[in-house]
């Protein structure tokens, strides 16, 4: 599965666990545009403070 359909399709969820995770991160931050992962993964760097890779798995791998 593309990480494009991943995000679009458990949004709601990983959004959840995101916010439980980095409890800084407001429903600004977490907006999603589809077609714009890189933007929203520098976006979620930038306020979280996590390394690209920890949040590409979090994001993308199986749990």
């Amino acid at each position: 599965m593309s990480t494009n359909l991943k995000l679009k399709g458990n949004w709601n969820e990983l959004k959840g666990k995101l916010k439980e995770k980095y409890g800084e991160l407001t429903d600004d931050d977490l907006i999603y545009v589809e077609g714009k992962e890189d933007q929203l993964l520098g976006k979620l760097q930038k306020k979280t403070g996590a390394a690209e890779d920890e949040l590409n798995k979090f994001l993308f791998d199986k749990d």
